[in-house]
């Protein structure tokens, strides 16, 4: 089941006080990045983020769910409605990334 573009804009319109946010179209899903690092995506209408020190440290709760079929599990974000949550997610986990790597 691909992602609908409506849950994409919802989730952008959550993470629009936030600098540097944007997306990717991937085979019917969508993967979202902060600064060029990929963070998470959206995957059958359900947020995923990577399951790194920050994140794992703000959802120690957190369902672990698998985006796609052959894929390493991810975070399930549930706190949608909290704006203020959400940047803090993103801000604490751009924080923890590496840089991306430069194309040739």
């Amino acid at each position: 089941m691909a992602s609908g573009r409506e849950y994409l804009d919802f989730i952008l319109e959550q993470l629009s006080e936030l600098e540097g946010i944007t997306w990717r179209s991937m085979m019917g899903e969508y993967i979202i990045y902060c600064h060029g690092k990929i963070i998470g995506g959206i995957y059958d209408d359900r947020f995923l983020v990577k399951p790194i020190k920050p994140a794992l440290a703000m959802m120690p709760d957190a369902e672990r769910e698998i985006p796609y079929e052959g894929a390493k599990e991810m975070l399930l974000v549930v706190n949608l409605e909290n704006r203020e949550f959400l940047r803090d997610l993103v801000e604490a986990m751009d924080k923890e990334l590496p840089p991306p790597k430069k194309r040739k």
